[in-house]
């Protein structure tokens, strides 16, 4: 009978994965999926590009390019390295046996190996806020690798009791928040009322619209529950998150890169955007970033822009958190069209 999931004591036989804690080898339990090749099948047929495949259980006859051939058994010896990561390439492979076997993307066994060193160096940081759900998909998803460590010995835990204001409408912004634990609810003034836009839970960030355009508060975040909340200052989000995830390029490039597939995302008001939109942009304003992480295509490559440059450096900043290929025009429309002049 075919089974879903593989186990952790599965998983920490292989190679890759030898080296993660147990809480770490069973999220990756929970999410990783196994296909079982029947007797007399080559499982390297069709297999996708950009991912390692593993042999969890069963007996698997490789035959190499060149010549020569070896038999591994799931789990154990040569058995525990990726099947199409061997020393020498391999032409095919032949199931002896029913086999069980296990891909993964390489990028995610990148994640999986730089973070858990990461945050095992530190005990300040429990695992909550940095589950492998949260850095594939949540505020640290695009971090470079070499500002993982440094940011975390920068950030600063802090209670929030329920009830609490972390920030405020109208404030300056001085912090960036990763909420570790608890909810908390996003709320803004419209019309003299409040309307509550999202609530955050933990591995979701907030508090960096405000940082990256440099501009006051556009919304209230409040704790719905007791939480702790990880932050750090404006130098350092800008030091190792803003300018790391922001991909500037002059508006010639930005041109030349629509015209090779790209689409311009018009990130200004709706009235704005009427009245001199770039040909083809799609009206996605600042506010509603958020509610287009689930309809955007993620396999396009995106130009966000604004007038000055401000707003689509916040909007770039949120889209690239959340894996999204999007480039920011370097000074906005206004600088665009002083060139042009």
């Amino acid at each position: 009978m075919q089974r879903a999931h593989a186990t952790a004591d599965e998983l920490a036989a292989l190679a890759p994965l030898a080296g993660l804690s147990a809480a770490r080898l069973g999220e990756l339990a929970e999410l990783a999926r196994v296909e079982r090749v029947p007797r007399g099948g080559d499982p390297l047929q069709g297999q996708k590009p950009g991912s390692s495949l593993f042999l969890l259980q069963g007996e698997l006859l490789i035959a190499f390019q060149g010549g020569g051939t070896l038999v591994l058994v799931g789990g154990t010896g040569e058995g525990c390295f990726a099947l199409n990561r061997q020393r020498q390439p391999v032409q095919r492979a032949k199931a002896i046996t029913d086999v069980d076997l296990l891909s993964l993307e390489d990028e995610l066994l990148d994640t999986l190996a730089t973070w858990d060193h990461a945050v095992k160096s530190d005990a300040r940081f429990v695992a909550s806020a940095f589950s492998l759900v949260s850095l594939r998909h949540g505020a640290f998803a695009q971090l470079p690798c070499a500002h993982i460590e440094e940011l975390l010995r920068r950030f600063e835990r802090v209670h929030a009791p329920r009830g609490t204001a972390v920030i405020r409408e109208g404030e300056d912004g001085d912090f960036y928040y990763v909420v570790e634990s608890g909810r908390f609810q996003v709320e803004r003034l419209v019309g003299g009322a409040r309307v509550v836009l999202a609530e955050l839970k933990t591995g979701e960030a907030f508090g960096e619209e405000a940082l990256v355009s440099e501009a006051k508060r556009n919304a209230t975040v409040t704790a719905v529950t007791d939480g702790e909340l990880l932050r750090v200052g404006r130098k350092d989000f800008n030091e190792l998150l803003r300018e790391p995830l922001l991909k500037r390029v002059p508006f010639a490039a930005a041109a030349e890169k629509v015209r090779s597939g790209a689409l311009w995302l018009d990130v200004r008001y709706p009235s704005e955007y009427q009245y001199d939109r770039l040909p083809g942009a799609i009206n996605v304003p600042l506010a509603e970033v958020r509610h287009m992480f689930a309809v955007l295509d993620r396999t396009r490559e995106y130009v966000a822009y604004c007038q000055s440059g401000r707003r689509s450096a916040a909007a770039a900043f949120l889209f690239a958190q959340r894996g999204f290929r999007v480039w920011l025009l370097e000074g906005g429309l206004k600088q665009a069209a002083e060139r042009a002049s």
